[in-house]
């Protein structure tokens, strides 16, 4: 009987707390607009770096399956095609450069407690900085561990192709520097004094 009393409270927090944010917010947008700008950003650079690092670490598991696997029946390809890991490992690192940039534009502002404007847009800009860094190199640490995996199933098969894929390779990795590129042009206007 203490469980049914005890769920039956619960519930009844569940319903009075749904009734107290019915009355604190009228809708989707008064709710976004009620979070900080400071939370914005901040889960803006959480996001860069993290959509980042997991960018690299897909493509690092796409590359390093396929490149255990073709060493099995050619040796020669495990020292030649760990440049593809690097590759990968070089997403992470533009998420960690985007983060870097972003938190600068971070300041603690002490003379007002007051949201104004262009607060807002700092907010605003370098959440939308850190998401499209984030998503642009997650996409990038696939597409390389693509064209990685491709590289040491190709140079198993035929070691003159090694070379011809990983060009292929690098410019798969350039859809990381263009996500970083975008990223500090949206970031540049923030400021939250």
């Amino acid at each position: 009987e203490a469980e049914h009393s005890g769920a039956s409270g619960a519930m009844a927090a569940i319903v009075a707390s749904e009734v107290v944010a019915e009355e604190l917010f009228f809708g989707w947008g008064e709710l976004l607009n009620g979070i900080s700008p400071y939370a914005w950003a901040f889960i803006g650079t959480g996001l860069a770096i993290g959509l980042s690092v997991l960018g690299a670490a897909w493509g690092i598991f796409i590359t390093g399956s396929s490149l255990v696997g073709a060493a099995i029946k050619a040796p020669r390809i495990r020292s030649k095609n760990l440049i593809s890991v690097i590759f990968c490992e070089a997403v992470a690192i533009y998420g960690v450069i985007v983060a870097i940039i972003l938190q600068t534009h971070l300041e603690q502002v002490i003379k007002t407690t007051e949201v104004t404007p262009m607060m807002k847009y700092a907010g605003y800009a370098i959440f939308w900085s850190g998401m499209t860094a984030g998503l642009g190199n997650l996409s990038c640490g696939v597409c390389v561990g693509v064209c990685g995996s491709g590289c040491a199933l190709a140079d198993a098969q035929d070691g003159n192709l090694f070379v011809k894929i990983l060009v292929i390779e690098i410019f798969a990795s350039a859809l990381g520097i263009f996500a970083i590129i975008v990223a500090i042009i949206m970031s540049t206007k923030a400021n939250f004094e």
